[in-house]
């Protein structure tokens, strides 16, 4: 009779498989929606692996139906930009979802999230950091800010209900709204497929009323009372596309979402139905705060959306508002757990969700209690453009050169004898590129501070452009000709 001892890992010396990734991996059972997703940073077998790609519009579309992208829409008329500049800038800064798309396609190829796949540009260990400051760090904190926004929504739901939310009544909603978002996340996969649909259309509804109302006062020959001209015109035009864009680049791990579907599925399919899904949703409802603008002051997007919206109709918005949050922080929740687990932490992905529930929700309390922290947070988020741009650039550029192609086991092996394991476990080609990306976007940003590049040319912020082209042109050049490409080229 076969023996029933695991096989053990490549390059772990024979030591069961199971033994070491136990805390991380399936228990083999396909998953449901009602039962706690078991899969984490494990190689999805593929036996599990089904759905369609046309799966994954409303997952991205539940995401960005949301009062986000009003409030931002709203902040480019502010800026000084018409109407149909906005509406243009809008455009352009949602075409960036094409990144997130072509990310995803390397999720089916793997079987593997982003979390893992990205082992290929920095090395195992390297990796580590790169899923400890991009993955974990960062979704932290946006989960953090979107709470912070939808506690807001909960607060003033309160208030019109007549009682007036004290602090103990403010950290009980707060964890109430973490605790609905975290479910989700922790049931994982098959629950987020579930949902999402239901989600959308209910948003969609909502935002249709919304829609209705600004339609009604909108002034569609908006122009500010002095025009932008120049530099100055110029210098808005790009820092509202980098605002746009920052939103899809910072959505690096859509592979977590794509994971599931088999490898056989279309990568065309795959990159549309996500980039579509998210695109859509986005230009529609930014165009809606873009016009709410021209009728409201949007500085106050909730008092100034209250004066457009039917008085019977203002708590399903704010209503709405939360469900939006949730359904964006639970993809956000679900890849830091990952990333978590990615970082090494040996615990199961439902643990590791939970601590980074844990995290956000300390943050946002703290930070409404202690004026200042939040504010800190999101002034550090605003350069979080001279990282995301280029982490999505070395990420997108490694696709392209392996012609989408991984091989998931390979990826999953973290022992030396990984062919990722690079030198000492570190990419230096992966690393050098974004380091030197990071740099020129340094030199270009005009955010919180201004770099040389945009005080030459007088406030024009060209950081996202410098550092996405930089990083990737150094990437190709350094991994033209790396085993693991030219192997992968080649379809072994």
């Amino acid at each position: 009779m076969a023996s029933t001892t695991p096989e053990p890992l490549p390059g772990t010396s024979g030591a069961p498989a199971a033994a070491l990734t136990a805390a991380r991996s399936g228990d083999g059972r396909p998953a449901r929606p009602g039962r706690v997703e078991a899969h984490g940073v494990d190689r999805i077998p593929d036996g599990e692996r089904r759905g369609r790609p046309r799966d994954l519009f409303a997952v991205w579309a539940a995401a960005n139906v949301n009062y986000l992208s009003l409030v931002i829409g709203g902040a480019l008329v502010l800026m000084g930009l018409s109407l149909w500049q906005a509406v243009g800038v809008i455009v352009a800064g949602n075409l960036f979802w094409v990144f997130p798309g072509l990310l995803a396609t390397s999720g089916p190829a793997a079987g593997a999230p982003s979390e893992v796949i990205t082992r290929a540009l920095y090395g195992v260990l390297g990796n580590r950091v790169n899923n400890a400051i991009g993955g974990w760090l960062l979704s932290v904190c946006y989960f953090a800010l979107n709470l912070t926004a939808a506690g807001a929504a909960a607060f003033a739901l309160a208030e019109r209900a007549g009682v007036t939310p004290g602090t103990g009544l403010r950290i009980a909603l707060v964890v109430l709204i973490a605790v609905a978002t975290l479910a989700i996340s922790v049931y994982g996969h098959a629950m987020i497929m579930k949902l999402y649909l239901p989600i959308t259309l209910a948003l969609t509804a909502a935002f249709a009323v919304v829609a209705v109302a600004v339609a009604a006062r909108a002034d569609l020959a908006h122009r500010p009372a002095e025009p932008l001209t120049g530099t100055a015109l110029w210098a808005a035009l790009v820092a509202g596309t980098t605002l746009i864009a920052s939103g899809p680049l910072s959505y690096s791990t859509s592979a977590d979402f794509s994971r599931y579907l088999p490898g056989t599925a279309s990568r065309k399919a795959v990159a549309g139905w996500t980039a579509f899904g998210a695109f859509l949703p986005s230009v529609l409802v930014c165009s809606l705060g873009a016009f709410a603008a021209t009728a409201v002051d949007m500085s106050d997007p909730q008092a100034g959306l209250e004066a457009l919206l039917p008085g019977w109709f203002h708590p399903v918005f704010l209503l709405a508002v939360i469900l939006g949050t949730v359904s964006v922080n639970a993809l956000t929740a679900y890849s830091a757990g990952l990333a978590l687990q990615a970082v090494g932490l040996r615990v199961r992905r439902s643990v590791s969700v939970v601590l980074d529930g844990i995290v956000s929700v300390a943050l946002t309390l703290y930070g409404l209690l202690v004026a200042g922290l939040l504010d800190t947070v999101g002034n550090a988020l605003q350069l979080s453009v001279v990282l995301v741009g280029p982490f999505t650039a070395v990420y997108a550029t490694d696709i392209v050169l392996r012609r989408g192609r991984y091989d998931g086991a390979a990826l999953c092996n973290e022992s030396p004898r990984s062919p990722f394991w690079y030198t000492g476990g570190v990419n230096g080609a992966g690393v050098a590129a974004v380091l030197a990306g990071v740099a020129a976007a340094a030199l270009c940003v005009d955010t919180l501070y201004t770099g040389p590049v945009a005080t030459a040319l007088g406030g024009v912020d060209l950081s996202l452009p410098a550092g996405m082209l930089v990083t990737a042109a150094l990437y190709a050049a350094l991994m033209r000709r790396s085993p693991t490409v030219v192997a992968a080229r080649s379809g072994r």
